[in-house]
C-alpha cells in the first residue's frame, strides 16, 4: 500500500468510515502479527494483541502524521501494545496477593518504587525507553530487538547502555531499584 492510499484510508477511518480500516487490515493483518508474534511466545496472545491493534489504529487515527512512513507509524504501536501486554501479563503473574475480588493489591512500597521508575523513565527518550522495556519486561536479546525494530544490532545495544547510564544518574541500579 502506498503512502498516498494509507492517508485515504486514515481520512476515511476519521470521517467514521470503517472501510479505510477493513482496507488496512486486510493489507497488512500478517505484518503486524509478525512483529507481534516476534514478542509474544504464545501465539493466542499475539492474535489478541493483533486484533487490539487495529482497535487502536481505528481510536488513534486521528494521530497519524502523514509523511513519516505508515508501517513505521503502525509498527512502534504494535510494539508498544505488546510491550504493555507483556507488563500487564508479567505483573498479574508474579503479584501472588488478591483482594477478594481478585484484583491485584499493590502495597504502599510498590506503588511508590512504581512512580520513581516512572520519573526516571520520563528522562529517556522515547526509543530508550522502548529499548529497555524490551529488553527488562520482554525478556528479549538485543538481536531479537534489533530484528523487531529492524535497526542494526549496534545502534539497540548502544541505546541500551546509554539508557542505563541516564537510570543510574536518577539512583536506579540494574539489581537494585526495579532495573
Amino acid at each position: 500500500m502506498t503512502e498516498a492510499r494509507f492517508e485515504t484510508c486514515i481520512r476515511a477511518m476519521n470521517r467514521g468510515n470503517r472501510d479505510g480500516l477493513k482496507e488496512v487490515y486486510e493489507e497488512y493483518v500478517s505484518y503486524i502479527y509478525r512483529i507481534v508474534r516476534g514478542m509474544l511466545p504464545n501465539r493466542e496472545e499475539a492474535e489478541d494483541v493483533t486484533s487490539e491493534f487495529f482497535i487502536r489504529l481505528w481510536e488513534k487515527s486521528r494521530a497519524y502524521k502523514p509523511g513519516n512512513g505508515h508501517k513505521g507509524w503502525m509498527a512502534t504501536i504494535a510494539r508498544n501494545i505488546a510491550i504493555d501486554h507483556i507488563r500487564r501479563y508479567r505483573r498479574e503473574e508474579i503479584t501472588e496477593d488478591f483482594s477478594s475480588e481478585g484484583e491485584v493489591c499493590l502495597t504502599e512500597e510498590q506503588v511508590i518504587a512504581n512512580i520513581s521508575i516512572q520519573e526516571a523513565f520520563a528522562v529517556l527518550k522515547e526509543s530508550e525507553q522502548q529499548v529497555v522495556h524490551m529488553k527488562i519486561m520482554g525478556e528479549l536479546t538485543f538481536q531479537e530487538i534489533a530484528d523487531i525494530l529492524q535497526e542494526p544490532l549496534g545502534t539497540v545495544s548502544w541505546r541500551y547502555r546509554e539508557a542505563l547510564k541516564k537510570l543510574r544518574r536518577c539512583g536506579f541500579e540494574e539489581s537494585g531499584r526495579g532495573i
